[in-house]
């Protein structure tokens, strides 16, 4: 797939990522605003020609700007 190079779409895509990271976190939607927010940085670092880093799956990274407003669950243990 080829570009027009300008990086016209690149930042189309990150305003409408930007716009839907809103609507997800009024939603209260958490992992999806997550996705989304990666997504956006990925566009960013994709429009600034940055090389993207790799994940590391070993520890787990929650955005500031999606944070929960639904209430923490509790844990509890089951005894047989």
């Amino acid at each position: 797939m080829s570009g027009t190079g300008n990086g016209e779409a690149i930042a189309y895509i990150r305003q409408i990522l930007g716009e839907l990271r809103q609507v997800a976190r009024r939603e209260g939607a958490d992992m999806l605003c997550y996705l989304i927010e990666m997504a956006y940085v990925e566009a960013d670092d994709v429009s600034r020609a940055v090389a993207p880093v790799q994940p590391v799956l070993e520890i787990e990274i929650s955005p500031p700007a999606c944070q929960s407003r639904r209430p923490a669950r509790s844990s509890s243990s089951r005894t047989r």
